[in-house]
């Protein structure tokens, strides 16, 4: 099959979160197993001087937007094998940051047009699927079933839009009909949802095949808590709906051959990972206590991560616990004003890095002894996966992909601690019990150490659904 993957990020080229990461593996994934799959995203500034070194020049054409005529370079590279196609226009995309621009709406109104634009000018190649991922690429589906599925050079194409996180649905108002989405008015309907342009909505109602990052998100995305409002829509289209569990690159995160760690380490010899916590140890400024547990958090700082939870009990577990807590990432002043104020009262125990380091995340991931992610909500989640691989014993709560990728080892054979409910006692109770193995059974806790690092989370299953899922798509 040949597929052409849209998307507003993928790894290396540029990357604001999860999306980026599996946007640059499953590919990466598929065309190991023979397939033709070509990553098609915007050029954006953040691609570095270095790496537009290997890019070749296609082309250049007009892209219709409404009633402008907007310029699109074409661009061509390959990646660990992958072929990447990137779409020029400085205007769009020549920013200092990916989105929450005041024109994204037409920014990925743009980008959406090219990329149908663009099938007719890749030399001997169509794609028979195109993979759209969330909303920056909802229109896809749009605009192929209202203006080019008729055209000779796009006969018999199909789409699949895959919801990494159903919150981001790329609502707007509907002056940008006319204006910026150029369909027919009597295609309106297609995008129109509570009185108001829903790019999500649409792709839902156009597209061959849906899907999410996670069985078990696909279940929960049809109730209301969980939907953001789409769920009578979703209920629609349940026949076409699937959940496809995201993978991680194993090659990349394996802490045999990981370059930004000094020391190294597997199942069968663990030295390495004592070694990575005394080094984490030092950078923050810790006194050498490998008997104390270390806790990382490495997140966004919103609200669906389930940091009220974290407000809730970290002072009583501060004071009544010998543990060390690690915060890394950035998000809404109100979290990180938390956690400065916090780092203040408990200078011995907790420590704040407010950025996105991805070399020092690795290193965390590596010198922690658990990783905690009590998300409200998770679509997927990636973090968990990489701290298995890792050998960090992940916490959370069983919600969407962690409830399929994580499993309570209380049963002697699970890979970390989890807990049910949306509250603050449930989670301190989910730490303590891990803090208690840990200093209490240390045999134990090597078991359970061992097992995270044979975990499988590969791409390898998830990618063999995803062809299945084409195939249907096809027939």
């Amino acid at each position: 099959m040949n597929i052409l993957f849209a998307t507003s990020e993928a790894t290396p080229f540029a990357i604001s979160g999860g999306l980026g990461e599996v946007a640059g593996a499953l590919p990466k994934a598929l065309c190991a197993k023979g397939e033709d799959v070509r990553i098609i995203i915007p050029l954006y500034e953040c691609v570095t001087a270095e790496q537009r070194k290997n890019f070749k020049f296609l082309c250049h054409f007009d892209v219709p937007v409404a009633w402008r005529q907007q310029y699109c370079g074409l661009f061509e590279t390959t990646f660990d094998g992958v072929t990447y196609y990137l779409l020029d226009n400085e205007y769009y995309f020549k920013r200092s940051y990916l989105y929450g621009h005041y024109d994204d709406a037409e920014r990925f109104a743009f980008f959406s047009k090219a990329v149908l634009e663009v099938i007719q000018r890749i030399p001997d190649w169509k794609p028979d699927i195109i993979h759209c991922n969330d909303w920056q690429s909802a229109l896809i589906p749009v605009y192929y079933n209202c203006l080019y599925a008729n055209r000779k050079a796009y006969k018999d194409i199909r789409t699949v839009y895959t919801i990494h996180n159903i919150q981001y649905q790329g609502i707007y108002g509907k002056n940008i009909l006319g204006d910026i989405i150029d369909i027919s008015p009597s295609d309106y309907p297609l995008l129109d949802y509570n009185g108001a342009v829903n790019f999500s909505k649409g792709a839902i109602e156009c597209t061959n095949k849906v899907t999410t990052v996670s069985p078990s998100y696909a279940k929960e995305i049809l109730d209301p808590w969980y939907s953001h409002g789409l769920d009578s829509i979703l209920h629609k289209a349940s026949w076409k709906l699937t959940g496809i569990l995201n993978g991680i690159d194993t090659e990349s995160y394996n802490p045999q051959t990981d370059k930004t760690l000094r020391y190294h380490y597997s199942a069968k010899s663990m030295v390495g990972k004592a070694k990575c916590k005394t080094e984490l140890e030092t950078y923050f400024g810790f006194t050498h206590k490998p008997e104390v547990p270390i806790i990382s958090l490495i997140s966004r700082l919103v609200s669906h991560k389930g940091l009220d939870l974290i407000m809730n009990m970290i002072d009583e577990l501060l004071i009544t616990t010998e543990v060390r807590f690690i915060v890394l990432g950035t998000g809404d002043t109100k979290y990180e004003d938390f956690f400065r104020e916090l780092a203040a009262r408990h200078p011995d125990k907790f420590r704040l890095e407010l950025a996105f380091n991805q070399i020092l995340s690795r290193q965390t991931y590596a010198g922690s002894d658990m990783f905690l992610m009590p998300s409200k909500s998770e679509p997927c989640g990636l973090a968990q996966m990489i701290a298995l691989r890792y050998g960090t014993i992940p916490i959370v709560r069983e919600t969407g992909g962690l409830r399929d990728t994580i499993t309570d080892s209380g049963d002697g054979i699970g890979n970390g601690f989890t807990f049910k409910t949306y509250n603050a006692g449930d989670l301190h109770w989910a730490i303590n019990r891990a803090i208690d193995l840990f200093y209490n059974d240390k045999i134990t806790w090597k078991k359970l150490v061992k097992r995270a690092l044979l975990c499988d989370n590969s791409w390898e299953k998830s990618a063999d659904l995803y062809l299945e899922m084409y195939k249907e798509a096809l027939s």
